[in-house]
């Protein structure tokens, strides 16, 4: 390499050539390497005694893209088992050459691989039932979900709303009282139970492929665990309602008109699902809406 290139210009360079989709070669050529440099190759990497220069960035090159299969195989354990070793390492490099790395994180490789999915799943007959493609998709969904979840914020530290600050509450009030719902719990709706497969899939047991079944699911993080809690169509509109800050009269009323068929007999339970909610820490605190004061834990 010539003494006199500014070693930020080469970094840059380096980088843009050994990260090209479509090989070293292609990549010296590219617009992204031409920027910092425009000398030969050869004239920036010397060979040595049995490799071009080439070859040595090849070795560079193939490191790099080891490195973020190994990633996204961690970040997708399930859907790797599902689709076998070598389908899933070819959908990992076809995905790397549409949306390449571009944090500083590698968190954040896997961001678009569901949609990455979907985008490129064989189009099917309108009003057909869930396939097999769309299974992949959910189960994808499903494990970044998990991932964002585990990244996200926790309420490890905050302590949960206790239940006898509900019971606090007069009985009159109970229409107008918001819950404030912590930040980290997520709903997601799915197609498949996808998450008994998962579950399975990352347990290294047997995993049957699940028929289609609409599938709620609220996952969330406890003690840096994250968990997930299959709901019904009702608690799932309910818990939707009232992250969004209505009161809790208000969310009851909207997710009972929002569900096709409601059964009475699940609304009789409703103290059961807010004790079991308050004590897996959806909630951090509750207020009034009437008069806004707010009562934590």
């Amino acid at each position: 390499m010539p003494e006199d290139l500014p070693l930020d210009r080469v970094q840059r360079w380096f980088q843009a050539v050994i990260t090209h989709p479509l090989g070293v070669a292609a990549g010296s050529q590219s617009e992204g390497a031409r920027a910092h440099l425009k000398d030969p190759l050869e004239s920036v990497v010397s060979r040595s005694q049995r490799l071009s220069a080439a070859d040595r960035l090849n070795v560079y090159a193939n490191a790099y893209y080891a490195r973020l299969l190994e990633c996204l195989q961690s970040d997708y354990p399930a859907l790797r088992r599902a689709l076998g070793d070598e389908i899933f390492n070819q959908f990992v490099l076809e995905y790397l050459q549409s949306y390449p790395s571009q944090s500083y994180t590698l968190s954040e490789l896997g961001a678009r691989f569901p949609q990455f999915l979907a985008e490129t799943q064989p189009s099917e007959e309108p009003g057909s039932p869930p396939s097999w493609p769309e299974f992949l998709i959910d189960l994808a969904r499903l494990e970044r979900a998990y991932a964002e979840v585990f990244d996200g914020p926790g309420s490890e530290g905050q302590p949960p709303l206790r239940l006898d600050d509900l019971a606090a509450l007069p009985p009159d009030q109970w229409g107008e009282v918001v819950l404030d719902v912590g930040s980290g719990l997520r709903l997601e709706s799915f197609r498949f139970p996808v998450h008994r497969y998962c579950s399975a899939a990352r347990k290294e047991t047997f995993a049957e492929f699940p028929d289609p079944m609409p599938t709620h699911l609220a996952i969330y993080r406890q003690d840096f665990v994250v968990r997930r809690l299959e709901v019904t169509p009702l608690q799932f509109r309910l818990l939707d309602a009232l992250r969004r800050n209505m009161p809790l009269g208000q969310a009851v009323a909207t997710a009972v008109q929002s569900v096709d068929s409601s059964d009475d007999s699940e609304l009789a339970r409703l103290q059961e699902w807010f004790a079991e909610w308050a004590l897996l820490g959806f909630f951090r605190g509750v207020r009034t809406n009437e008069s806004g004061d707010r009562s934590d834990s």
